[in-house]
């Protein structure tokens, strides 16, 4: 955005420029702590504060402007002050006029599990080719995707975007602001129930993103999801990916996989095996070749922390570390990734509640867990939280441990294990596993 002026990035706001600047800015941010010069500070409200009472402070630190409301420019100098009544319609205004200017193909991606490994196989796979930017971290909301977009350089061809949702009409906002060219739906699956009730009107919130597809465009969802198909349009390109789909797996072993690709068989080394990472890949794969990128080779594909992430500790444990967030449909696939090592001497489950399924849901997806973690094969189920513990209630064949929070099972894991455990750590981010994790991966584990 170097090259916009104050007087263009106002109009484009919906805001009036107070006081000019040279120049352009370099990046636009919305914490004043890490404002540095050049960049356009936006001041967003919050629930108890008002990001624009630290206009002046941004600016005493080298922004380049600032764009607040009005009660926060007065007093303001050192810099543009653009005034406007609300700066997140600002932002997410910027954010599609700089996608527009930047004339890249956007993907947009979304799912009720897996979205951000979707996400970080696909920037993986069209690096090799094409400039491409991704959502960092978790700007997949309302306010992180305008951050994310207008991360982007010039000479960014392609845009990979994760859109996440909470609730009806969201991912109908976020598909506003980016535009998307490709729309991916990973899966459906029953998260944030305690919001919209049923699977169904889960489909429904994530079929906006379809509803917001141009005509003609690409639609890449998973093959056979009977809960998708009233949402998929003639007006548009239909991509399946999966078993029976356009796009799926035909082996993986040691030496490789390799996915029947729209009838071509290309074979990829990506680094993992787990069956709903390689579900991943195929919508990855799918929506690569739909921007006609050759895919096959090996990949270094970093997956976002805390998801699924292998770390061996001294002492001879491993820890999969997957306790960003956690659902029912999320929480199988860990298990049943954990079910299907055949090298661990031990496998140890440290599951956490699982948030936002409701009353009428809750009990049910957790007592399931127990009978999930005994397929599994888990000899040492640890549960933390009052939902977490009824999966002891259908677990066989192992020892059952319960805590009440994550700071106490941190300390009460450590002397339980020895060489060779396997331990999955995952549940709700409210839950707070990371500190399990963390614990762990200090190295202070029995040997």
């Amino acid at each position: 955005m170097k090259n916009w002026d104050a007087q263009r990035i106002a109009d484009v706001a919906d805001a009036r420029c107070v006081t000019p600047a040279p120049g352009g800015p370099r990046r636009v941010v919305i914490d004043s702590r890490g404002v540095a010069p050049g960049d356009l500070f936006v001041g967003l409200a919050g629930v108890q504060d008002d990001g624009g009472r630290f206009a002046t402070q941004a600016l005493a630190a080298g922004a380049w402007g600032v764009l607040v409301r009005p009660p926060f420019a007065q007093g303001a100098k050192g810099g543009a002050i653009l005034v406007t009544e609300d700066p997140l319609a600002g932002l997410q205004s910027l954010a599609l006029a700089w996608r527009r200017e930047l004339g890249a193909k956007v993907v947009a991606i979304t799912g009720s599990a897996g979205k951000t490994s979707t996400k970080d196989i696909l920037a993986a796979l069209l690096a090799r080719e094409l400039p491409t930017v991704a959502s960092p971290r978790n700007y997949n909301t309302e306010i992180g995707l305008p951050l994310a977009i207008l991360g982007a350089p010039p000479g960014t061809e392609v845009l990979v975007l994760e859109l996440a949702m909470r609730g009806l009409g969201q991912i109908a906002e976020l598909a506003a602001i980016c535009e998307p060219d490709i729309g991916v739906i990973v899966n459906i699956g029953p998260a944030h129930l305690e919001l919209l009730g049923s699977i169904e009107a889960i489909a429904a919130a994530k079929a906006e993103l379809l509803a917001a597809l141009a005509e003609d465009a690409t639609a890449v969802v998973p093959a056979g999801e009977p809960l998708l198909y009233p949402y998929l349009a003639q007006r548009l390109r239909v991509v399946r990916f999966g078993p029976g789909g356009d796009v799926c797996v035909v082996r993986a072993d040691a030496d490789g996989v390799e996915i029947d690709a729209f009838g071509e068989v290309v074979t990829l080394e990506p680094g993992f095996r787990s069956t709903h990472l390689l579900l991943d890949l195929c919508a990855a794969v799918a929506a690569a070749r739909t921007l006609a990128v050759p895919v096959g080779g090996q990949y270094e594909i970093a997956l976002s922390r805390l998801r699924g992430e292998r770390v061996e500790l001294t002492g001879g444990v491993t820890i999969i570390n997957d306790c960003y967030n956690a659902n029912p449909m999320s929480m199988r696939a860990a298990l049943e990734e954990l079910g299907s090592d055949t090298v661990a001497v031990r496998r140890v489950a440290v599951l956490g509640d699982m948030l936002e399924l409701g009353a009428a849901f809750e009990q049910r997806y957790h007592r399931e867990l127990g009978e999930q973690a005994s397929d599994a094969r888990v000899s040492l189920l640890v549960t933390v939280g009052p939902l977490a513990e009824l999966a002891g209630e259908t677990f066989v064949g192992g020892e059952h441990v319960h805590f009440e929070d994550a700071r106490s099972a941190a300390i009460g894991l450590e002397p339980r294990l020895a060489r060779g455990d396997l331990v999955l750590v995952k549940g709700s981010r409210g839950v707070g596993l990371e500190i399990v994790a963390r614990q762990l991966a200090l190295g202070r584990v029995a040997s």
